[in-house]
């Protein structure tokens, strides 16, 4: 069935007391100010609240107090976004859209369109104004409701948004057990005194595909040890679920998409780390901003040895991310690194076969229970990016879904590909 959303009301959610004259601007990182200036979406699918059968009317409400209350906490996100520089937190507010749904929610669930998720979202990804967060609540037929967020990834990166949005989840189910977020990412990650690097801002959402995958527990196993090696002398001869998968998802990538042999063209991945794990010491995930560094590494199209070339290049590039990498990141003036600053010249003359894998598995995103229970299902939509892997954890936890974005003409390949699906299971969402 075709999706149909309609705009009922647009508002602006403040914080409840006004932000302290000190606090009113908001040095951007470094790492802050080489970030794309794009809104990343994120979408939470709730289904009819039967224990305590609030309203859709009294669920909103509740959304708007908690998020205005939560916005004291939070403040850079109710400010704007200024010169790439900094952030004014001038209580200006989040915008708030509502909408309705033409269906009832368990039947787009029966075969949900990542495609048509953009109707959630209260922006278009590349409509890069100054807005720090903003939301649309979309209420279906049956009183199911879906909540779209996008927030400004020059501001935050997943970690962050994710301590956002749990302690404003805990703040409207009325818990005491907030976590107070920290700004100090400047300190650690000083800004340029002269910011002029302009991020790309992707390669258009007309030429992009979105499709999910999902694999069970079961598929995951198999391709753990598929890509598993009988070397003893290795430290971990058994990739994680993360790696595996991820292996798996760029062997079949390059499969299909670089079939004409070329020995001049370079296969790479790239990746994302998590700084706060990897600095001396470990900081806190209270810790607020972009705190997380791409890496790169060159990656074998061998079918017969996924891996050592595939997850052992994964490993080494992870394991080399430190404040050393930061800093040859900051000299090469934010072109990806060293990496790609080496291989920038290949990348001109199309002799690069790119993936990028983001993992937000682990991260808390099933508990974000605003007081009418948890999130039958979360997802993303079509990013403006091509090649980008993103992936999530199922909601029972033992298997993992793959949004994936390809270019139209590889995504025609890529989502056919036969021994791809021999791994996949169903895309329908349950929403017992």
């Amino acid at each position: 069935m075709k999706l149909h959303v309609e705009i009922l009301s647009r508002d602006t959610i403040k914080p409840s007391s006004p932000t302290p004259h000190h606090l009113r601007h908001y040095t951007l990182s470094f790492i802050d100010q080489i970030t794309p200036q794009i809104f990343m979406p994120f979408i939470l699918f709730y289904s009819r609240d039967v224990d305590t059968d609030l309203s859709c009317v009294e669920r909103q409400d509740r959304i708007k107090k908690s998020l205005s209350e939560a916005l004291v906490l939070f403040y850079p996100l109710a400010g704007r976004v200024k010169y790439n520089s900094h952030v004014e937190c001038n209580d200006e507010g989040v915008d708030y859209v509502e909408a309705r749904a033409n269906c009832n929610l368990s039947e787009y669930l029966e075969d949900p369109n990542p495609s048509e998720h953009n109707k959630f979202l209260p922006y278009e990804l590349d409509d890069a104004n100054e807005v720090a967060l903003a939301l649309q609540v979309t209420s279906f037929t049956c009183g199911g409701i879906v909540i779209g967020l996008v927030f400004a990834h020059k501001v935050s990166d997943a970690s962050s948004f994710f301590l956002f949005i749990n302690n404003w989840a805990a703040i409207a189910r009325g818990s005491s057990n907030i976590a107070v977020p920290r700004f100090e990412s400047v300190t650690i990650f000083p800004p340029e005194t002269f910011p002029s690097y302009s991020a790309s801002r992707g390669t258009g959402k007309n030429k992009i595909a979105i499709k999910r995958f999902i694999f069970h527990s079961a598929a995951i196993a198999d391709l753990r040890s598929k890509y598993s090696t009988d070397n003893t002398n290795i430290e971990y001869p058994r990739p994680t679920r993360v790696e595996a998968l991820s292996a798996f998802i760029c062997n079949r990538f390059l499969a299909v998409t670089q079939q004409e042999a070329n020995p001049n063209k370079v296969c790479t991945l790239i990746q994302v780390a998590n700084l706060r794990t990897k600095l001396e010491p470990p900081l806190s995930e209270i810790y607020f901003g972009n705190m997380s560094m791409p890496t790169g590494s060159v990656v074998s199209n061998n079918t017969k040895d996924g891996f050592h070339g595939i997850v052992i290049p994964m490993r080494d590039a992870i394991n080399k991310i430190d404040m050393n990498y930061v800093k040859s990141f900051r000299e090469s003036t934010g072109a990806n690194g060293n990496f790609i600053t080496q291989n920038s010249e290949r990348f001109r003359r199309g002799e690069v076969a790119s993936l990028a894998f983001t993992s937000l598995c682990r991260f808390p995103i099933y508990d974000v229970d605003f007081g009418w229970g948890k999130p039958v299902w979360i997802g993303s939509a079509r990013l403006l990016y091509a090649n980008i892997a993103t992936f999530f954890d199922t909601k029972s936890g033992d298997g993992i879904e793959v949004w994936i974005n390809l270019e139209v003409e590889d995504m025609a390949k890529f989502e056919v590909d036969k021994e791809l699906l021999s791994y996949v299971s169903s895309t329908k969402v349950s929403v017992d």
